[in-house]
């Protein structure tokens, strides 16, 4: 078995990793400790893992974390924290948009690469990006909701 050494940036922090080659970044990320990235289907197809891998949305259960060697990663933590949460972790919260929290961090990684890209997203466009991530409590209204928020709070200001 092929050991591998990777280095990436996870939230803005310096990071390395000793891994084997077969390992995936989810499987990577949680064991060094990052459980706010969630293991769902294992299948790429839920979103629960969703990561930022250099800015772009990726199901951390379907990427080789030596794929990570020298990129940048973002989870859900590297949006805010309680002291200062992102307005759209204040907006999910607002709209009761996190009930259980396993689909949030990724729908919030999603919502937020979305709205760096299209800060004025119409209701249409924020369906079709979440479209990947899926949630069986809020029946999507709740969390369509909260992103429309921040998208309309865009076009105002």
């Amino acid at each position: 078995m092929t050991e591998l050494r990777i280095a990436f940036t996870l939230n803005g922090e310096p990071c390395e990793a000793q891994t084997a080659a077969h390992r995936t970044l989810l499987e990577v990320l949680r064991a060094r400790g990052a459980v706010d990235v969630k293991e769902g289907c294992g299948e790429g197809v839920c979103g629960t893992c969703t990561v930022l891998l250099d800015g772009e949305p990726v199901s951390s259960c379907l990427v080789l974390a030596a794929r990570a060697q020298g990129r940048d990663l973002m989870t859900v933590r590297g949006l805010g924290d309680a002291g200062a949460p992102h307005p759209l972790q204040s907006a999910f919260v607002a709209h009761g948009a996190a009930q259980c929290g396993f689909c949030t961090p990724g729908m919030l990684l999603t919502a937020y690469a979305l709205l760096r890209d299209r800060p004025r997203a119409s209701r249409a466009e924020i369906r079709r990006a979440i479209a990947g991530n899926l949630c069986r409590c809020t029946g999507y209204t709740k969390i369509i909701d909260a992103i429309a928020a921040c998208a309309e709070g865009a076009a105002r200001g």
